[in-house]
């Protein structure tokens, strides 16, 4: 195998976070290490595998971009976002 031509994680993140319809190559940057950075976090919050917090991120940012909320987040139909303190 030819590692020369293998992305890092980080410039696939960057790719799917385009594709998905980010606004500009530098917002899919900052996108990327958002993930990466709150990846990190849940695996270390969790006591979780670092693979398990990215399927579960990744999930999240696909479903986002298709306007679907992920399991929590429906909400309460006819009210409006929930206040915040």
């Amino acid at each position: 195998m030819n590692n020369r031509h293998t992305l890092s994680e980080r410039d696939q993140l960057i790719q799917l976070c385009a594709r998905l319809g980010a606004p500009s190559p530098a917002a899919a940057a900052t996108m990327a290490d958002q993930l990466i950075k709150r990846c990190d976090q849940l695996a270390a919050q969790r006591g979780i595998a670092r693979t398990a917090a990215m399927d579960y991120l990744l999930q999240l940012v696909t479903k986002g971009s298709q306007g679907q909320p992920p399991p929590g987040f429906e909400g309460v139909a006819g009210r409006g976002a929930p206040e915040t303190r």
